[in-house]
């Protein structure tokens, strides 16, 4: 039976206090994401029995409505009811004392860590489909030369490769855009930031001074945090030139303003310092993992259900494109989270194998299956969490995993959604197959090791 996500759109918008109390919503690759003028309005409970709802967690004043990878259909109705615009923003003097109050409020060091956490996952979360294509793309191309004869003369390879590198040359350009729009200013302005940054006379560029200051000397196509940095700072100009700019000249002068303020501070100031965090950053983790590798992995193949629960799974990001710029590969993130990911949907098989309801076998099969390939949120809101066992047989099975990947080197070389689904993603680009056995017999053996493990755990609760 076709799922009515018309209905499902309206009843979520109904008991979250109707489009007036909408801020903002928008989705990721299996949550819908409201920001709400008021959070009392918010029927939790409500919500979470509709069909087709996983679950609802609160972050950081998010209310994120678990769906699952239907989301983009129901996100399209969403946008269809009026009140809310494309993208997903309702623009009013309300929703930006509601955003002002959250900032101002008094905020633990925790809060504050979350916030920004919440910030660097949320700018990340919509750029991912656009990472997956262009990574795997590279991975496609290593089979195209390495197994198919394809010469890297070919117009073939030509354009394959320009899929691949471009992906990650304007990424950011993608993060630019994402952050202005994450921090509710001007997304095109956030990318037109990035394109100067990564414009042929400043990309990189050596000698340059801006009124006889010296502009260090940064390859921006290379690194996430300046851009990031950047964004940070325009989105406070934009926001103050939008407040004290007589609606006469706003047109012209906000945008012209904000560009010229916010170019010279982020070349000058803002780059160089997100540059040398992001090596400050890669250097840290790399010698971490140098030191004590397959812990520093099981660590990661242990927590990921947990990350993925708080939303905090995408906040690695700015780790791992710092190790792939730094090393060539990501030995720690990716590769913590593969089997992390296939242990989550071995348990969620399991637990189909236990469930004795229609329905909650099917859930559990199809969040299982889902997991395999690397998106595990069906599963861990709506299996894992819910039944518990199952949560603990995927960390065993995830650290496991992790600790065998961490001991045998096992590496991913693009970036791609950890799962059997990117298994392109671990060939090694010099034509060894060592990496690619290593890394399909560590998500074997934890994908053995969760079901297991679960299904053991699941029999004796049953019992019990």
């Amino acid at each position: 039976m076709a799922k009515d996500y018309k209905k499902l759109a309206n009843d979520i918008i109904r008991l979250s206090g109707g489009t007036g109390n909408i801020a903002s919503a928008t989705h990721c690759m299996t949550r819908l994401r409201l920001h709400l003028n008021d959070g009392s309005k918010f029927q939790k409970e409500d919500i979470n029995k509709l069909d087709d709802v996983l679950m609802v967690a609160i972050q950081n004043g998010e209310y994120q409505i678990v769906i699952g990878q239907d989301v983009p259909n129901l996100y399209a109705e969403i946008q269809k009811i009026d009140g809310i615009h494309a993208q997903g923003q309702v623009e009013d003097e309300e929703a930006a004392s509601h955003d002002k109050k959250l900032i101002n409020q008094n905020r633990s060091a925790k809060d504050y860590f979350n916030l920004v956490m919440s910030f660097i996952g949320g700018t990340f979360s919509p750029v991912i489909p656009v990472l997956v294509a262009g990574g795997l793309t590279g991975a496609v191309l290593t089979l195209l030369t390495n197994f198919a004869g394809v010469s890297d003369k070919s117009g073939t390879y030509i354009v394959f490769y320009a899929i691949n590198q471009a992906t990650f040359y304007f990424l950011p350009v993608f993060i630019g855009y994402s952050a202005a729009v994450r921090l509710k200013s001007n997304g095109y302005l956030g990318a037109f930031l990035a394109t100067i940054l990564l414009y042929s006379s400043i990309n990189g560029a050596k000698g340059l001074n801006y009124f006889g200051i010296k502009i260090p000397t940064i390859n921006y196509n290379s690194t996430v945090f300046p851009i990031i940095l950047g964004v940070l700072f325009l989105s406070v100009v934009y926001k103050f030139l939008e407040k004290h700019t007589p609606n006469y000249f706003k047109t012209i002068f906000v945008p012209l303003l904000t560009i010229l303020i916010s170019v010279p501070v982020t070349l000058i100031i803002l780059g160089p310092i997100g540059n040398t965090l992001g090596t400050w950053l890669a250097d840290g983790v790399y010698a971490l993992y140098q030191a004590a590798p397959a812990p520093a992995v099981m660590i990661i193949g242990i927590t990921t259900p947990l990350m993925v629960f708080f939303g905090m799974n995408n906040a690695t990001y700015p780790v791992l494109f710092a190790l792939m710029a730094q090393i060539g590969s990501d030995p720690l993130i990716c590769t913590g989270m593969a089997p992390a990911n296939v242990a989550v949907g071995g348990a969620a098989l399991a637990s189909m194998l236990i469930a004795k309801e229609v329905n909650q076998k099917s859930i559990a099969m199809s969040a299982g299956i889902t997991a395999l390939c690397g998106i595990t949120e069906p599963a861990v809101y709506g299996v894992l969490f819910p039944q518990r066992y199952p949560l603990i047989g995927a960390m065993i099975g995830g650290g496991i995993g992790g600790l065998m990947a961490g001991l045998l080197g096992m590496t991913q070389y693009v970036v791609s959604t950890p799962g059997f689904i990117s298994i392109p993603a671990y060939i090694d680009p010099s034509g060894s197959n060592y990496n690619l056995i290593v890394s399909i017999c560590v998500m074997l053996v934890a994908l053995i090791c969760g079901f297991t493990a679960s299904y053991l755990l699941g029999k004796r609760s049953m019992k019990k």
